[in-house]
């Protein structure tokens, strides 16, 4: 079976990664369209520049487009503590970093702690 090309909105990888920012964004959704139409902070445009030259960068910034031309590329996007390491794939393309890393861990439930029920005193002082 052949492989599935991927296409974003009828557009291939190669014919995105061609446009203009100008362009891109009449295909992009409505709030990613609107961010890009405002025009990018330094620090955004730091982002580009860098990934321009590098394979792999290190960022705070959670509000960054993940743009056709970063696909490839690792991205070590910060989650309030740590940089979690996100390889960006076609199908990101159009998402914000932060919506890639996660800021809260899943709750993992063990036994209770000590003075949280009256049973927990005996549990303890074994």
């Amino acid at each position: 079976m052949a492989k599935k090309v991927f296409t974003y909105r009828g557009k291939t990888l190669s014919e995105l990664q061609s446009m203009s920012l100008k362009e891109l964004a009449e295909i992009l959704p409505s709030r990613q369209r609107r961010s890009i139409e405002r025009g990018f902070d330094d620090v955004k445009k730091k982002i580009i520049e860098k990934l321009k030259k590098r394979d792999s960068i290190k960022t705070h910034s959670r509000d960054m487009i993940v743009l056709p031309n970063f696909v490839g590329k690792t991205i070590y996007v910060h989650n309030g503590k740590s940089f979690e390491p996100v390889k960006i794939q076609e199908d990101m393309i159009g998402m914000f970093f932060g919506e890639l890393v996660l800021t809260r861990k899943r709750v993992q439930h063990n036994s209770p702690g000590v003075g949280a029920s009256k049973s927990s005193a005996n549990q303890s002082k074994k």
